[in-house]
């Protein structure tokens, strides 16, 4: 038998309570052993709860119960989460987590801790997605060219409702958020964050490199416009957040931001709260991962196959897939010298000779437009919706730069990367 202690029984916890009761049967014939939850952990134990397992406020209680022999963390956050799991471990405990947060910042730290023990985190990355066993055993004879996903169902939702709706942001912010979609302070969702924690970790494992939130390029979708929607229709494009992740040579690309996507492309067609993962390797190709992002069932079936793993006496070591560093060396793209084309909104002046002033600005930096739309504003405001040919970043900054320091330029103008 296997005894599992959960650290965080929220909606993620009580559903692998649920689950593991509910299928015990087949749960016990593909493990080979049956699983038990025997302890759990909440903050408020007087709280009324539809499970019935032995519950405790003190985590350690899990951590240091020799007849414990599977940690699962579900409780969020960094540095207690980190302290936490740290003494599983020394208390050579296997654990699993769904801690994106606690894996973007600790985990090779938590690699070399655990060595040789069990240390599994699929649910971690895009829910029920299989995303992390498909990089780190499926598609391990290749060298992963990029890497697009869609991996934060909340700002999904909000793009996909602002796109087919024709309505602003803030409204479909509000919708979500009555939905259960997004949370009442929607910040680590919508600007990026939670997104770019799950990069980092399938960066990890698709090139063995080792970066920080703080080391990547990370832009929200709090900016976009119904404008913006028209300008992608005429176009053929869609606007996505994207978590992007390409090799070139060696260095690797890590950004995430909102980006035109052509509709032809698998990883548009991904709409609502869904969740999609476009992997292309250099041996098998484009495959593509698509399913339910996040929720208590999700995430608690990608915690539960860990388990089941577990128990079968399964372990990756170590954990993010590397036995030995690559001889290549991999590292981190510097963020000014990401190449790319560019969507600009602009709203100016309506008069002669500003496209122009703008083009020529643009010429400065060795920017070619591509293609325009004109939108009529208020008054003698007009909105010039625009395109560039493919350019380095670091100019794109430069001219936008000067563009607002331009009389005739009346709002901050607003950039939103291509991907073709």
């Amino acid at each position: 038998m296997i005894r599992v202690g959960i650290i965080g029984v929220g909606t993620v916890g009580s559903s692998v309570v649920k689950i593991l009761q509910k299928n015990r049967d087949i749960i016990w014939a593909r493990a080979g052993k049956q699983i038990e939850v025997a302890k759990g952990v909440v903050r408020d134990i007087s709280k009324p709860r539809d499970i019935d397992i032995p519950l405790t406020t003190d985590p350690f209680e899990v951590t240091d119960d020799p007849n414990i022999d599977v940690v699962v963390e579900l409780m969020g956050g960094v540095d207690k989460a980190f302290a936490i799991v740290k003494r599983a471990l020394q208390n050579k405990k296997a654990v699993v987590t769904a801690n994106k947060a606690l894996l973007a910042y600790h985990r090779y730290e938590l690699q070399q801790l655990a060595d040789d023990l069990p240390f599994e985190f699929e649910a971690s990355v895009a829910g029920g997605i299989p995303i992390i066993k498909a990089l780190r055993e499926g598609l391990s004879a290749n060298h992963i060219e990029a890497l697009l996903g869609i991996m934060n169902g909340t700002c999904n939702y909000i793009l996909t409702k602002m796109s087919q709706e024709q309505v602003s942001f803030d409204e479909v912010l509000q919708e979500a958020q009555r939905l259960g979609y997004a949370e009442a302070d929607p910040t680590f969702d919508v600007d990026g964050f939670d997104a770019a924690h799950k990069l980092l970790i399938l960066a990890s494992i698709a090139y063995g490199i080792d970066a920080k939130p703080e080391d990547i390029l990370i832009e929200g979708i709090r900016k976009i416009d119904r404008l913006d929607f028209e300008f992608a229709q005429e176009f053929g494009y869609t606007i996505k957040l994207l978590s992007i992740a390409r090799r070139k040579n060696n260095e690797v690309e890590l950004r995430v931001h909102p980006t035109l996507v052509p509709k032809s492309q698998m990883i548009a067609k991904v709409d609502g709260v869904m969740n999609g993962i476009s992997v292309i390797g250099d041996v098998v190709g484009e495959t593509m991962y698509y399913g339910p992002g996040a929720g208590g069932d999700a995430t608690a079936s990608a915690v539960i196959s860990n388990i089941i793993d577990i128990a079968r006496g399964g372990k990756c070591s170590p954990m993010l897939g590397f036995k030995r560093p690559l001889e290549s060396g991999m590292r981190l793209a510097a963020k000014e010298r990401i190449e790319a084309k560019y969507y600009l909104r602009l709203v100016v002046e309506d008069r002669p000779g500003i496209l122009a002033k703008i083009a020529t600005i643009f010429g400065e930096f060795s920017i070619s437009i591509e293609s325009m739309l004109q939108k009529p504003s208020s008054g003698d405001l007009a909105n010039l919706l625009l395109s560039t040919h493919k350019c380095m970043e670091k100019d794109i900054q430069k001219a936008l730069h000067e563009l607002t320091q331009q009389n005739f330029i009346k709002e901050e103008p607003v950039m939103i990367r291509i991907e073709e």
